[in-house]
Order: structure tokens, then C-alpha cells, then sequence
């Protein structure tokens, strides 16, 4: 009995690294779409939106399932509760990567981007992934140190964020209201994905210290 039980928890974990690889391959995709303006990515990005939808509600599943029938305790009841608001970070990260794509698509056959600000986004979209590639790793291996490297990458995103209102306020934008207002919402997906990301790997750190490290202004992440 408490052999499947752990092979039910290592089950749980298993597949939320397979959310966090399908929100990688998204938001990899749904930039690559952004920059190339490639409507068939896009479309791609939008329409296995529901995977990771269906994901999440298997987890949680799986999760509520441990809590009523095997009743866990210390380290494997922070497990399930972790996953459970991983799983959530997990769909969100999910839906910014569509927010991404469908902004490439309500543009095509126009670029979203403007060549000036193309490089931001690349290394956003860069450096997102990596931190979604990284999630994936923690919720493997409980690595606390691997787990609060994150914070250090998600400083990249923030960096870049900040920057691009110093772009869109200098004097000489030329590219008018509507590219200003596509660029702001845009940066914005990449830096939400960003912090979703560091909560999934916060929740590691959780299960593994039973401490949970702090969020600062970002405790209450929304899409």
C-alpha cells in the first residue's frame, strides 16, 4: 500500500515537470511566432493552450486524491499542497505564452514588433524559457540551491522589462500609440511567466525546507 502511495507522489511530480516542459516548448514557440511572424506557430501555441489546461486538472486530481485517501503527513502532505499551487503557476505561465501567440496572430500578416525593440523580446523569450527549462529541473531533483538560482535569471527579465518603458518614452518613438500599447502588455506576459516560474521552484524549496521563501510584492501572482 505505501509503496503505491509513493509511486502515485513521484507520479504527482513527474507530471507537473511535464507542465512545466509543455509551458516552456509554448512560450518558446509563441516567441519564435512574435519575432518571425509565423501565423502557423502561433496557431500551434493556441490551440495545445488546452493540454496544459488538462494537465493542471490532472494534477490537481491526483492531488486532492493523496490528500483524502492517504491522508500524508510532514514532507509528503508539503509535497501535495505544492503541487497543487504549481500546478496552478504552471497554467498561467501557459496562458501568458497563448496571450503571446494570439497577439502574433491579431497582428499577422503585420509584425507585432517594431526591428528596434526585436532584440528585448528575443532575450526575454530567452531567458523565460531557461527559467521554465529550470522549474522543470527543481521539481525533479528538490535542488534548493538550483531552486534559488531562479530569482538571479528572473532578475534578467525584470531588468529588460523596466528598460523597454525607457524605449517607449523617449522622444523619438516613432511608431505610434498602438505599438506602444502592444509592447507594454507584451513585456508585461514575459515578466509574469518570469515570476511564475520562480514561484514553481519557491514551492520546491518549500517541501524540501517546510519554510516558504518570501514573495515580497509579487506574494499574489496573477496573470
Amino acid at each position: 500500500m505505501r509503496e503505491a502511495y509513493h509511486v502515485e507522489l513521484d507520479q504527482l511530480a513527474q507530471n507537473l515537470s511535464t507542465m512545466s516542459a509543455q509551458v516552456a516548448d509554448a512560450m518558446e514557440r509563441a516567441t519564435t511566432a512574435l519575432l518571425e511572424v509565423d501565423l502557423g506557430l502561433a496557431e500551434q501555441v493556441i490551440s495545445d493552450d488546452a493540454k496544459v489546461d488538462d494537465a493542471r486538472a490532472e494534477c490537481e486530481e491526483q492531488a486532492y486524491a493523496l490528500l483524502a485517501l492517504q491522508a500524508p503527513v510532514a514532507t509528503d502532505l508539503r509535497a501535495v499542497l505544492a503541487a497543487i499551487h504549481a500546478a496552478e503557476s504552471l497554467e498561467r505561465m501557459g496562458d501568458l505564452a497563448l496571450h503571446v501567440a494570439k497577439a502574433a496572430r491579431r497582428r499577422h500578416p503585420e509584425p507585432v514588433l517594431p526591428e528596434s525593440v526585436k532584440p528585448y523580446f528575443a532575450e526575454m523569450g530567452q531567458a523565460a524559457v531557461k527559467l521554465a527549462r529550470q522549474a522543470e529541473q527543481v521539481i525533479q531533483t528538490r535542488d534548493v540551491s538550483a531552486a534559488k538560482d531562479l530569482e538571479a535569471d528572473d532578475d534578467q527579465v525584470d531588468d529588460i522589462h523596466r528598460h523597454l518603458f525607457t524605449v517607449l518614452m523617449d522622444r523619438d518613438w516613432a511608431y505610434g500609440v498602438a505599438a506602444a500599447v502592444d509592447i507594454t502588455l507584451l513585456g508585461r506576459f514575459y515578466e509574469r511567466y518570469a515570476d511564475h516560474a520562480v514561484s514553481v521552484a519557491k514551492r520546491m524549496i518549500f517541501v524540501v525546507t517546510g519554510r516558504m521563501p518570501g514573495y515580497g510584492s509579487d506574494e499574489d501572482l496573477t496573470v
